[in-house]
């Protein structure tokens, strides 16, 4: 019985990664070489699956549905929520590792759009960290990224890797200060101030989005404590964007962590050119829905269930 129900699994695993393989290669116009970075196999095994695909009629039949299914939940997100773009990644919820995969699908996403000597204002969290690894290895020009929050050497890929191919203009600060006037002091410092002039600058800006609970970056990395989650929980926090605490309408939760993060203020995201946040999981679609209803991003990518419950939350 577990022999067949394992038959089973791999069987089904087999077809999902059929179905996206033929998805990205004809309806999103990805490379062979991309899809196989996209999915974590081969060249060769993207091309068997596309060949099975064929002789199995999934290209004429099931990703027409699929790609429909799916186009029509990005427009119901940026009618919904006013965004510019949005980008469904299909299924990652069901792989191992849905961070990795849309991850992978905003690396793909930015290096579309990106011209060459761009700047581009990056955030911090897992999520971010490995959209930076995937932009700094697989860019055929040089990239320029600059941080939008102090702390950010603990969050990025080695640097020194000769297929690193991306300079890095980091604030030298950490995230959080132990008050308020040395957070403000060290603020003017030129070197500070260089790189904050440098932000509204760029071209596009890509932030993760944070959940309340353990799991929390700014949990694991030892930032806050449980302590301290669960006091701006009782103050109505759902989660945050660049340690900026948000309650379910997207309002900045008074706290008085804001007087001591050396991050860039929210309303100043606000007004920031091609805002991506790039988040999913349904863990986080509570988080991602106050950032939403706050109106701080320009696109959204997520996964294909967690835009279903975006768009299935009622109204505030």
């Amino acid at each position: 019985m577990d022999e067949k129900a394992d038959r089973l699994s791999k069987a089904e695993y087999e077809h999902r990664l059929m179905t996206k393989a033929v998805w990205y290669y004809y309806i999103e116009n990805y490379t062979q070489q991309s899809i196989s970075h996209l999915l974590g196999v081969s060249r060769s095994k993207v091309i068997s699956l596309l060949e099975r695909a064929r002789q199995a009629g999934v290209i004429q039949f099931s990703v027409q549905q699929d790609s429909s299914r799916r186009m029509g939940m990005e427009r119901e997100l940026l009618g919904r929520y006013g965004l510019r773009d949005a980008f469904i990644v299909p299924g990652a919820s069901t792989l191992t590792d849905p961070n990795e995969s849309i991850a992978q699908a905003a690396a793909m996403y930015i290096l579309r759009r990106v011209a060459d000597s761009a700047f581009i204002n990056m955030g911090y969290g897992d999520t971010i960290s490995r959209i930076v690894k995937h932009l700094a290895t697989t860019a055929q020009i040089p990239l320029n990224m600059v941080t939008l929050a102090g702390g950010m050497n603990y969050y990025l890929p080695n640097t020194s890797s000769n297929v690193f191919n991306a300079r890095l203009y980091l604030i030298p600060s950490p995230l959080l200060l132990s008050s308020s006037t040395l957070r403000d002091s060290l603020r003017r410092e030129p070197d500070v101030e260089e790189i904050f002039r440098m932000i509204p600058l760029s071209s596009m800006s890509v932030v993760g989005i944070g959940s309340m609970n353990d799991h929390a970056t700014i949990v694991k990395n030892g930032i806050l404590n449980n302590n301290d989650l669960t006091f701006l929980k009782m103050q109505g926090a759902v989660g945050d964007v660049l340690s900026h605490f948000l309650d379910k309408n997207g309002h900045i939760v008074s706290h008085e962590l804001e007087g001591r993060l050396m991050s860039t203020p929210m309303e100043q995201l606000r007004t920031l050119d091609n805002v991506i946040g790039a988040a999913g999981g349904p863990a986080k679609a509570e988080a991602i829905l106050s950032v939403l209803r706050g109106g701080y991003l320009d696109v959204l990518i997520t996964d294909e269930d967690t835009a279903r419950l975006l768009l299935d939350a009622p109204e505030p």
